[in-house]
């Protein structure tokens, strides 16, 4: 959930924030990976991650955030494959620059939804992080947004916390 501060800020709300995230991760994904995803039934609130890879872009300006992927690392490695067009077996530096790309690309399409009437915002380097296990937080939850994706057989999650900047 955003923080209705946020979204009064923003001048949107909940719902369209959703819709504008959902058009932009399932746009990219068929666009520029070539891979169909849709909203999954599961519920995200998952911040253990196992066998995963996610990737990070911060937002920096009017207002502050940062918008992640995590996948499986087995997905990970099926969309960079897709991607680059060739085949890739284990999680490596071509894994990690493809997924940091994708985060790169949401990002920069989200933004685009809340940048309005003079507000600036800029994207970071993408930061891509991987492991057997590990714990994330990205802000605090009244102003994360989290939605829950599916390609094939595999469950993903596109998180977004903004917070107000300048």
């Amino acid at each position: 959930m955003i923080s209705t501060e946020i979204l009064a800020q923003l001048d949107t709300t909940e719902e369209q924030l959703i819709g504008h995230l959902d058009g932009d991760v399932r746009e990219i994904f068929t666009t520029m990976i070539g891979a169909e995803v849709s909203p999954s039934h599961l519920t995200a609130t998952e911040t253990k991650f196992r066998d995963c890879v996610t990737a990070m872009v911060g937002f920096a300006g009017s207002y502050n955030g940062m918008i992640c992927i995590s996948t499986p690392k087995k997905l990970a490695i099926d969309l960079a494959s897709q991607m680059l067009g060739m085949e890739i077996t284990e999680c490596d530096d071509d894994v990690r620059d493809a997924l940091g790309e994708i985060a790169n690309m949401i990002g920069g399409s989200f933004k685009h939804h809340f940048v309005k009437n003079g507000h600036e915002v800029r994207l970071s380097t993408p930061s891509v992080i991987s492991g057997e296990e590990y714990v994330m937080s990205v802000g605090s939850i009244p102003d994360t947004l989290t939605l829950m994706f599916e390609s094939g057989a595999e469950h993903f999650m596109v998180s977004v916390y903004l917070e107000s900047g300048d």
